[in-house]
């Protein structure tokens, strides 16, 4: 039986979670001009910290275990609630790059709640 742990706590008793969080999960299937995905890399990482989010996974080794997905690269971002989330995504920051990374790589991007 998988064993539930409880939320993590600060002094006092305070959950660290508010809310549930929003995780961000960035799978990249594919990259035609990836000189110009490393210009989005850089100017996502500014934005992402801006409302709130932080990387867990950027990039690294990855093993698929079961299905027929074969990403190229995966990256899971994790914002402090599911509105922080989706106030990147559409956020002026965001959307200078985004269309960048629309035009030169395949990529499939979804948002779930709770970490």
């Amino acid at each position: 039986m998988a064993r539930v742990l409880p939320p993590p706590r600060l002094r006092g008793g305070v959950t660290t979670r508010g809310g549930p969080h929003g995780c961000v999960l960035h799978r990249r299937r594919g990259c035609e001009e990836c000189e110009s995905v490393r210009v989005v890399q850089a100017s996502a990482a500014a934005s992402i910290a801006h409302y709130g989010g932080r990387y867990r996974v950027r990039g690294g080794t990855h093993e698929v275990l079961e299905g027929e997905w074969h990403p190229t690269r995966l990256v899971v971002l994790e914002f402090p609630s599911v509105d922080a989330a989706k106030r990147w995504y559409a956020s002026p920051e965001y959307g200078d790059v985004k269309p960048i990374r629309l035009e030169h790589a395949v990529s499939d991007m979804v948002l779930v709640e709770g970490i």
